[in-house]
């Protein structure tokens, strides 16, 4: 194994314990077991599991049902929806080709993810949101169709929404506003800048901050964690995607949180254990457990 596939090495455990909230075990090497125990060995103590479709959605349902340090939450993705309507079977999706593409399909997928969000170890309905960057025109409507369904069942079912957006800051803030943001709404990977998060620090939408925090060019990043107040913060790792410096291009992991914690906290000016008690304080409150 080349030490670009290695996984990084445990890094000094946290004062104070976190969550990882937002993680893909699903699509990570090794067991739930494996991934849990190294997690809570640097302090990492809780992950909200995030499902991408139908299936992704049960299996992250099954997994917090089976497991006390897991929670879920449960979603189409953005581009899960004009997959579905398109009849495009490659990306996230992992039910093949469908026979029959369309609006009835996506119907369908939603009323299962409606059926998932009623049960008590499913705190969130996400990821959804708006995604302009691997989305084009001819999907747009249903991906729009399908983020304001997610929010009327965030809402009805009283979970909190978590939201995707890649280059749709505008349009996802326009259809909260549109629709009622639920009481409990969290940016995950928020790609904002520090104007954006003034906004959603206005609205009371909590900002979870992933990896990329860390890399050289993202001072724009930074610049929003600087402005957000700390009692909207959150913390995540959307593994296996986005490994914080100095690992990027390495497999992510929730064990990997206390890296992107640490950046953090320099960011902001903050003791590590404050922003580590305020960010687990925050993540419970969001997530309502």
């Amino acid at each position: 194994m080349s030490s670009k596939d290695a996984p990084p090495p445990l890094p000094e455990p946290l004062g104070v314990s976190v969550a990882d909230s937002h993680t893909h075990l699903d699509m990570q090497t090794g067991t739930v077991e494996e991934a849990l125990t190294k997690a809570a060995a640097v302090g990492v103590t809780t992950v909200v599991q995030v499902g991408c479709d139908v299936n992704g959605s049960r299996w992250a349902a099954e997994t917090a049902a089976a497991y006390d340090a897991v929670h879920a939450a449960v979603a189409l993705h953005p581009n899960e929806a004009p997959r579905i309507v398109l009849g495009d079977p490659d990306g996230w999706s992992r039910q093949g080709a469908r026979e029959a593409g369309g609006d009835a399909a996506l119907d369908e997928a939603l009323a299962e993810i409606d059926a998932l969000a009623a049960l008590p170890h499913v705190l969130g309905v996400g990821e959804t949101g708006l995604d302009h960057f691997r989305t084009g025109p001819e999907g747009m409507a249903a991906q729009e169709r399908s983020f304001r369904a997610h929010i009327e069942i965030a809402k009805r079912h009283g979970k909190a929404l978590v939201i995707h957006d890649r280059e749709a800051h505008d349009d996802v803030l326009r259809v909260l506003r549109e629709e009622g943001a639920p009481e409990r709404t969290v940016f995950h990977c928020y790609s904002g800048d520090a104007e954006m998060a003034k906004v959603c620090a206005e609205a009371g939408y909590f900002m979870s901050f992933a990896g990329n925090v860390t890399f050289k060019n993202a001072q724009p990043l930074r610049d929003a964690l600087a402005v957000a107040p700390a009692e909207l913060v959150l913390v995540e790792t959307d593994a296996p995607f986005l490994t914080p410096a100095p690992y990027r291009g390495r497999p992510n992991a929730p064990y990997l949180i206390p890296v992107t914690l640490r950046a953090m906290a320099e960011v902001k000016g903050m003791d590590e254990d404050a922003l580590a008690t305020a960010v687990a304080a925050n993540t419970a409150r969001a997530f309502g457990y």
